[in-house]
């Protein structure tokens, strides 16, 4: 729902997504299996939100199922590493806060 994960906290923290129907400002909220996350309605015609749904391909994500017309997602399970497709590298993130 945006460009990258600082814009993601960004709409969280201005209250344009919902989690079951609940507005939620806090971007650590966890999300668990079964929630559908969400757009508010007012927030469905931002820019930024729309830009960033432009091609998204879902289908690459085989733990969320998305609805376009509402603009929600639902968390179907909890993927393991194997599944999440960006090229993270863990042991770099753990090195950084272990200083």
């Amino acid at each position: 729902m945006a460009p990258t994960r600082a814009a993601a906290r960004q709409l969280v923290s201005h209250r344009h997504i919902t989690v079951d129907g609940k507005v939620v400002n806090i971007p650590s909220f966890e999300v668990k299996p079964g929630m559908v996350v969400a757009v508010r309605e007012k927030a469905k015609s931002l820019e930024v939100i729309n830009e960033s749904l432009q091609g998204f391909n879902h289908a690459k994500y085989g733990w969320l199922q998305w609805n376009e017309a509402d603009k929600a997602g639902k968390l179907l399970n909890v993927p393991a590493r194997a599944e999440i497709p960006e090229n993270i590298k863990e042991q770099l993130i753990v090195e950084l806060y272990s200083k």
